[in-house]
């Protein structure tokens, strides 16, 4: 709670506002009955006109005020709580952007939508109503319980004891329900996961005819969740005969007794007449309370899931010094060990030791699973080794600036994304600052001016979320050229080239050989032909060096590298080459 209570930042000025304005509504509410009272007794039965009058303008007044104060602090209440809102929105995706890899583990991208959606706008809700409602009801029982205290002593016992059972039955639900509404949350998650796995893959549930199987999924992440919530609903359902005992008690006791004491001479007829108000606006008190309770039962899940986000704390951070510049691309691995749960013993990676020169062209293959991404991602300090070190430009990347360190190290996934935006604001991603000329020409040089030229409105043509109007070549390279605007001392290719076929390749590399010849280039790929021209070879096995050296040695040397020689080239070649 302290973690949300503080993104209210400027906004505790609004929320002071709206309860100290609350409060002069409810002072206002709480002395109109006793302006009644005394309309009644010294005006109405002693024939006194001018105290009617005089009584009924303070009223007027009073009441306008009431509506003035009522109607600024609803005012204050919703700036505060929709500023309370976006100013959570706001903390938790900064905090998402901080996020290492391994934190990013922690946490389904589902639940980190339904926590900026559904969880916030709980909270939202539940704050409006806590500095509005939550502010105005406790003053407002407090206060009649003193008026009518004032009033008659021996009545007012009768309002004591249906606050006493509401706040006995109204804590046990509420500690029920708040356990049955943290496993609602979780299936929240559940729901989104397969509304957005379903939207993302709707071609492949297409191609398929999966949509029968994906209909029967969603159906029971629905129904889960609609059991929960009529399991919880159902308990809540119990406000409200609770409140309705408590009311019909009050108002039958001190109907009862009340007429006792008019007759026998102890209460006046106008107290009694205020003592019902004070009775309606108690019991009204006890049942907006009771409503806070039901919305304060939702929302103590959604803050406990959002805190979850807030109190993450990234796994890799800058040194207090950080190194600002890379001198060069040559990159050492020095006896890495690394797995992606520290202390599993499940190694992703074990003792690699290599040594890459600034310039070098290195390929990497191996199979599925052998460790090539896991290797690349250290370099760039995506995640950290459990033991040895992985220097670039002769420094531990742990020394670097992580901003400045990605800056000079570019890496281009196999599925790379593309945002919506035109092709020169994508571009853009890898230098804010490039010109349209510097785009055209790392377009040229990772061979998408061909395919750009073509479309209609050229650099300008508008990409669709994900890059869904283009072929998984296009977007490939689109993502090469983005890195190369970043003018790397390291690129890295994790298999970026696989949806394009061998010849163009086969110019994207010679291109990098002639556009790019200081920059040391890792190029990881399923295909022999894209590595075979590289400087040297790096064969993974098991999350082990199986082999380093030049394509001809390894031809001679190593059977894994044979092995995939021998299946892809004299077996028929690669998908577009013949062999």
């Amino acid at each position: 709670m302290r973690h949300v209570l503080h993104q209210l930042k400027k906004y505790k000025r609004d929320t002071f506002l709206c309860i100290g304005l609350t409060a002069m509504e409810v002072v206002m509410e709480i002395l109109l009955p006793l302006i009644t009272s005394l309309i009644i007794d010294e005006g109405l039965e002693a024939s006194n006109l001018p105290a009617v009058y005089r009584y009924g303008i303070l009223m007027v007044v009073m009441a306008f005020l009431s509506l003035v104060f009522g109607a600024l602090a609803g005012k204050f209440a919703a700036s505060a709580a929709s500023g309370l809102s976006a100013n959570l929105r706001e903390a938790i995706y900064a905090n998402i952007q901080t996020f290492s890899f391994s934190n990013i583990d922690k946490f389904s991208v589902p639940g980190l939508v339904t926590r900026m959606t559904t969880d916030i706008t709980n909270v939202q809700n539940a704050f409006m109503m806590v500095i509005r409602v939550a502010v105005r009801s406790p003053l407002n029982l407090i206060f009649s319980f003193a008026m009518c205290l004032i009033i008659s002593v021996r009545l007012s016992m009768m309002f004591l004891i249906a606050v006493v059972f509401l706040v006995v039955v109204l804590g046990a639900i509420m500690l029920a329900t708040m356990k049955i509404f943290d496993r609602v949350f979780k299936k929240y998650d559940d729901l989104n996961a397969s509304v957005q796995e379903n939207v993302s893959a709707i071609r492949v549930v297409k191609a398929f005819v999966r949509e029968d199987y994906e209909n029967s999924k969603f159906g029971k992440a629905s129904a889960n969740l609609y059991k929960m919530f009529v399991k919880a609903e159902g308990l809540l359902a119990f406000n409200n005969p609770a409140m309705m005992i408590a009311v019909y008690f009050c108002i039958i006791s001190v109907s009862w007794f009340g007429a006792q004491f008019i007759v026998g001479g102890t209460l006046s007829t106008g107290d009694l007449t205020s003592l019902f108000s004070y009775i309606m606006s108690l019991l009204m008190s006890l049942m907006m309370l009771s409503m806070v309770v039901v919305m304060i039962t939702m929302s103590l899940a959604s803050v406990r899931r959002i805190d979850e986000v807030l109190s993450e704390t990234p796994d890799l951070k800058n040194p207090e010094n950080p190194v600002e510049e890379v001198e060069d691309g040559s990159i050492d691995f020095n006896h890495v060990n690394f797995s992606y749960k520290h202390g599993s013993g499940k190694n992703a990676l074990s003792g690699i030791d290599l040594h890459i020169k600034s310039g070098e062209t290195i390929g990497v293959i191996g199979g599925t699973g052998s460790g090539k991404s896991s290797l690349v991602n250290l370099i760039c300090r995506l995640y950290d080794v459990d033991d040895g070190s992985v220097c670039v430009g002769g420094r531990d990347v742990r020394e670097y600036d992580m901003e400045a360190l990605r800056n000079q190290v570019s890496v281009v996934l196999q599925k790379n994304t593309l945002f919506s935006g035109t092709i020169l604001e994508n571009l853009r991603w890898g230098n804010p600052e490039a010109t349209d000329q510097e785009c055209m020409e790392a377009c040229k040089a990772a061979y998408a001016d061909e395919f750009i030229d073509r479309m209609p409105d050229g650099y300008h043509t508008r990409i669709e979320r994900g890059g869904a109007n283009v072929s998984g070549g296009q977007k490939q390279r689109l993502c090469i050229a983005r890195a190369l605007l970043k003018k790397p001392k390291v690129l890295i290719l994790d298999d970026s080239t696989s949806a394009v076929d061998t010849a163009t390749d086969a110019k994207i590399r010679a291109a990098f050989a002639r556009e790019i010849p200081g920059t040391t280039k890792i190029i990881i790929a399923q295909r022999i032909s894209s590595v075979q021209d590289a400087d040297r070879i790096l064969v993974l096995d098991n999350g082990r060096v199986d082999a380093f050296d030049t394509h001809e040695n390894l031809l001679k040397t190593n059977a894994i590298y044979q092995e995939i020689y021998e299946s892809q080239v004299k077996g028929g070649g690669d998908f577009d080459q013949p062999a």
